[in-house]
């Protein structure tokens, strides 16, 4: 059966948490996926993913309710006005989010696999619902796993690798293929 080895690109692209969340914003708009991990030296000690950065960048507080109704206003309706969310409101989000690290909105409790994981286990978390990960860094150390069999937040260990859904899906491909022929 093959293993998190055999599956994962081991060219991975990382990012610091002292980095600028606006020079990682735009790292990522240019990059072919979705998150990265976040490493002081070769240590994991975070993930940092497009979903981090948008909510930096949520229009939610651009809302203005209005209430609407004839005199004398005995029931009125209130409705919410979406404020448009052009260019210059990015910009302003972009400087008042100037200056803050990648540590202030990366996630530090990061669920990741070992080389030696079967594939069963990188499916299982992969296709987990409610933790919706769309890729594992593959991390080698000598910790022991928790009781739930994830890594425990400081400590773990060097990046060697990272496994995306597409990567997995190429595998279970190509191992049904070996199988069919």
């Amino acid at each position: 059966m093959p293993t998190a080895r055999d599956i994962m690109t081991t060219d991975v692209e990382t990012v610091a948490p002292d980095d600028d969340v606006a020079e990682v914003l735009t790292k990522l708009a240019q990059a072919a996926f979705n998150g990265y991990p976040v490493t002081d030296g070769d240590e994991l000690v975070g993930i940092v993913t497009q979903g981090d950065l948008v909510d930096l960048f949520q229009p939610s507080d651009r809302t203005l309710w209005i209430p609407v109704g004839f005199p004398p206003f005995l029931e009125s309706l209130t409705y919410g006005l979406d404020l448009s969310w052009d260019n210059l409101d990015v910009g302003l989000d972009m400087v008042r989010n100037s200056g803050k690290s990648i540590s202030d909105v990366m996630t530090a409790d990061v669920v990741t696999v070992a080389p030696d994981d079967d594939i069963d286990r990188v499916l299982a978390l992969l296709a987990d619902s409610e933790r919706d990960i769309n890729r594992l860094p593959v991390v080698e150390d000598s910790e022991a796993r928790s009781a739930s069999g994830n890594r425990t937040q400081s400590g773990d260990g060097r990046v060697v690798g990272i496994i995306a859904r597409e990567d997995l899906l190429r595998a279970l491909r190509d191992e049904r293929l070996e199988k069919a022929g």
